[in-house]
Parts: structure tokens; C-alpha cells; sequence
């Protein structure tokens, strides 16, 4: 099993310790989909999965949910959390081992999430209603510094209820003279390049796992893969891609170098991050 850079108490310590400045921020990747991001002012968490969950729920199954890389943390670990985002309702992105328990541990944490999933965070993960932030795709919102603008997400349909909007969101975050685009799990749809350029992110977080006909098979969402999470780059022109959703479960990973082969044959700047490592980046150095 992969282990992280950083775990537990020391992974806290370094997050608690890192004091980015203005046009600055530090990125812990902490496995999946999910990271520990800080700014000057800020400091988010996005798309946690810290937990068993899944290999727990699919042990029996066609598709058992090996764990490839140990979880860094655990929820009731995260007691510095202020503001959490979830981009969609798989568990691997809003985890039922984990949410519950970093909101014990952070009682003024809150969570923004996709307007059509308040009930399923509220009634059946047990979340504090009160401290649900919830929007429906194609708005912005004010959440403390951050300035966020929720966009849809294809996974692999867009599933848009005319009353609570898209379940599936990705997020552009303006934080501190940086705009920071997290994608959750989604589909280069026709449009997504237009509703990314007018935001000019700085850095886009890509899944790049794709699909596979094994996977397709088993019913397992598509998204994103390697060629395409390059494509959108070049169409939207960021100061830096991060890769993501790969080295988690066995059955549904693949290896990082195909992107990095095509960004480099792109000429993209990208960052491969190591779970529980911290990354630091600065936009005027670029």
C-alpha cells in the first residue's frame, strides 16, 4: 500500500504551520479526489475521502474498493476545519466515514454542496442542517473569503432538477488573487472550456481515471481521462494542471505518467502531487 508523506498529527501540524502569503497557496492532496487547500485567509477542504467506506460497502461485490494508497487523516482528526465543499454524492467525494466525524471535531466547519443533496446530508449522514451551504450549479456565493461559482459537472449527465439545480458541481474558487477550479467528477462536456475561460483559473484539479469497457460494465460512472484532462487545459489555458482520482482503488486507477507524457508533449505546466505531501505555489512566479 501506498503510504503517505505526511499523516496524522505531523500532516496537521504542517498544514497548521503553513502561512501562505498574498498570490500564494499550499496543497495537500489527501488521496482521490481530496485535498487540504490554504491561502492567505483561507484554508478548504475538498472532496474528503479519509475512511473504509467503500471497501466496506463493495467487499462481496464485482467491484471491490481495495484501498491503493493509506488514508492520511480521518475525519475526527480534522479539528481546523472551516469550510468544506463536496462536489457530488458519491462516497468517495462525500464520504459517510468521514463527514460526520470531521463535523464533530470542527463544530464551526461548514459544508457547501449541491443544493439536491440536503436532505441525503442532513437526514441520512446526520449533518448539522444549520451548517449546510448549499447551491444549485450556475450561481456564486459568498462563503467567508472565498468567492465561489458552482458549475455543473456530466457525470456522465447532467441529472439538472428545475428546483434543486445540478447534483453534480465543480468549483471555481476566488480566494486571495487566485482562482482555483476543482472539477469533481465530470465529462468534457460541449461548453465546459467556454464556462471555464471567462473565470481565467490559475489551477485546474482534473481527474484523469476515465473509463474503461471493464468498467463500463460495471456501471461505474466515466470521467475525465488523461488525453482529455490535457485537451481542456490547452482550451483553457491555466497557470497549472494537478492531477487527480488515480491511485486509490484498485479497480479503478491508472498510471499518472500517460498525462504526464501529454502535458509535456502539450508544453502544460502540471504538478504530480504524493498524498499527504505539501505543495506550495506561487502566480507571479510563473
Amino acid at each position: 500500500m501506498i503510504q503517505p508523506v505526511q499523516s496524522g498529527q505531523a500532516l496537521l501540524d504542517d498544514i497548521d504551520a503553513t502561512h501562505p502569503g498574498a498570490g500564494e497557496v499550499a496543497i495537500w492532496w489527501l488521496g482521490q479526489s481530496g485535498y487540504a487547500i490554504k491561502t492567505a485567509s483561507a484554508l478548504f477542504y475538498i472532496d474528503l475521502y479519509l475512511s473504509e467506506h467503500l471497501t466496506a460497502k463493495y467487499a462481496a461485490t464485482e467491484k471491490p474498493h481495495v484501498r491503493m494508497t493509506a488514508a492520511p487523516l480521518r475525519g475526527a482528526d480534522i479539528r481546523n476545519a472551516e469550510w468544506v465543499f463536496a462536489s457530488h454524492k458519491h462516497s468517495d467525494h462525500l464520504d459517510p466515514g468521514t463527514m460526520p466525524d470531521l463535523f464533530a471535531a470542527s463544530p464551526g466547519a461548514r459544508l457547501v454542496l449541491p443544493a439536491a443533496l440536503v436532505e441525503y446530508a442532513a437526514d441520512t449522514l446526520g449533518l448539522d442542517r444549520a451548517r449546510l451551504i448549499p447551491t444549485r450549479g450556475e450561481e456564486t456565493i459568498r462563503v467567508g473569503p472565498l468567492t465561489v461559482h458552482s458549475l455543473p459537472s456530466a457525470h456522465p449527465t447532467f441529472e439538472h432538477d428545475p428546483a434543486s439545480g445540478y447534483p453534480f458541481l465543480g468549483y471555481a474558487i476566488e480566494v486571495d488573487g487566485l482562482t482555483l477550479y476543482h472539477s469533481g467528477d465530470t465529462l468534457v462536456y460541449d461548453g465546459l472550456a467556454e464556462r471555464l475561460k471567462p473565470f481565467a483559473p490559475d489551477i485546474l484539479f482534473l481527474p484523469i481515471n476515465g473509463t474503461s469497457e471493464r468498467l463500463a460494465q460495471l456501471k461505474v460512472p466515466p470521467n475525465i481521462n488523461a488525453k482529455e484532462a490535457v485537451t481542456l487545459a490547452q482550451a483553457v489555458s491555466p497557470r497549472l494542471v494537478i492531477p487527480h482520482h488515480y491511485d486509490m482503488f484498485t479497480f479503478n486507477t491508472v498510471d499518472v505518467s500517460e498525462f504526464t507524457r501529454r502535458a509535456d508533449a502539450a508544453g502544460l505546466s502540471y504538478a504530480v502531487l504524493r498524498c499527504g505531501e505539501r505543495f506550495e505555489w506561487r502566480r507571479n512566479a510563473v
